[in-house]
């Protein structure tokens, strides 16, 4: 008989987890190529709070005449990377804790799926934020910013950007805004309860859920998780820009205050309305890529094990 350990070890080690981590990977690379320019928006309107919100149409073309229609790419390389590692560690992890938490023919509930998202984003962040803080400086190289108080920086790619910074701020830099990425863990956790609990109520009955489903089931669950935790997440850029005075205070107690500072400073300069800034890009953009990340990843995970001659249901044709 497998004892505990030995079910762990097959979650770990199975082929089945590896082809949901992949495919994962895929999706979101597929995703984020695609709607790109809305990311590019987004993180623009956050950090650079002096240029005025307007609808995302009219921020691309002003990104576009100013800098050139290449610049709403800027920076894609180093964050594809980044989301490719970050997506392979979160399914990952994901399916590992499914695959030894949810055994037998029972069904994961809400709760569960909750607490294994939360896990996963948590081993997600710790291992990927210093990726993330390198591809948000190299995003926002060149940019022509009208916020004095902005300057540039100067890497030729992304080994030379993580020598830079371990070398002249310290490699403690490379984990700034760490702790609103944990607290976002909240973010892929809701994500995920939302989407597995409205693919399993699809999916009675043993019916096959469409393509079209599937969008509307990813994007649904993205937008609301998305809303929820929006504010942090302009937090999180800001911190990992790094040119914020702010956050010099160091350790946890530090980096508490150091987001407790920027949230009522963007709130004294531009009211609560400016911790939503960039919101419409952004729920453009993360609504859309998830939608579609899931449509591939489904996708691809369900061709694999029939490829493979795994017998494994996925309750999705």
């Amino acid at each position: 008989r497998m004892s505990e350990n030995d079910g762990a070890a097959v979650g770990l080690l199975s082929y089945e987890t590896l082809v949901h981590a992949v495919a994962g990977a895929m999706g979101s690379m597929t995703a984020m190529t695609v709607f790109f320019p809305l990311d590019t928006a987004r993180i623009r309107l956050q950090v650079d709070e002096t240029r005025k919100s307007k609808s995302t149409p009219v921020i691309l073309a002003e990104i576009a005449k100013e800098e050139g229609i290449m610049s709403l790419y800027r920076g894609w390389f180093p964050v594809i990377s980044s989301l490719c590692c970050s997506n392979f560690v979160y399914f990952y992890t994901f399916n590992c804790l499914k695959r030894v938490l949810v055994t037998g023919k029972q069904q994961s509930r809400p709760s569960k799926d909750l607490a294994m998202g939360f896990i996963s984003g948590a081993v997600n962040v710790l291992l990927t934020t210093p990726m993330w803080v390198v591809n948000t400086r190299l995003k926002l190289q060149g940019v022509k910013f009208r916020n004095e108080e902005l300057h540039q920086t100067h890497y030729k790619g992304i080994f030379d950007a993580f020598s830079q910074i371990i070398a002249k701020e310290g490699v403690g830099t490379l984990w700034n805004g760490t702790l609103p990425s944990l607290v976002l863990v909240f973010n892929p956790a809701v994500q995920f309860m939302f989407y597995e609990a409205m693919k399993r109520r699809a999916g009675q009955g043993g019916r096959k859920i469409s393509s079209v489903e599937i969008f509307l089931i990813g994007a649904i669950a993205k937008a609301i998780a998305t809303s929820a935790t929006y504010p942090l997440q302009t937090v999180q850029a800001i911190l990992r820009f790094g040119q914020y005075k702010s956050q010099e205070k160091g350790g946890l107690m530090g980096s508490l205050r150091n987001v407790v500072d920027l949230l009522m400073d963007r709130i004294k300069r531009n009211g609560v309305i400016g911790l939503y800034k960039g919101l419409e890009a952004k729920l453009l953009q993360t609504v859309l890529t998830a939608a579609l990340m899931f449509v591939v990843y489904e996708k691809i995970a369900a061709v694999t094990f029939k490829l493979m001659g795994l017998s494994k249901k996925l309750n999705w044709g």
